[in-house]
């Protein structure tokens, strides 16, 4: 389900190896699947992080992401 049914990627447990950090690795990554989702028609993509994972939260603003929800689970 998604409003107005606008196409979304979604970007979920992504992890760059804390030995191979700062080398480019994680943003080539997320420009490579940024690209797959706007050639699918994707007009958002979203992912998703741990609240705690403030350098995460950085690296993703820096790439043009926005914080824009908070996030719920339901553990089964």
């Amino acid at each position: 389900l998604s409003q107005r049914g606008a196409w979304r990627g979604q970007i979920e447990a992504v992890r760059v190896a804390s030995s191979r950090r700062g080398e480019g690795l994680g943003q080539r990554l997320l420009e490579w699947a940024i690209d797959k989702c706007r050639e699918r028609g994707c007009r958002v993509v979203q992912l998703t992080t741990n609240k705690s994972r403030l350098d995460a939260h950085r690296f993703y603003e820096r790439l043009g992401f926005k914080a824009s929800h908070i996030g719920y689970k339901l553990e089964l």
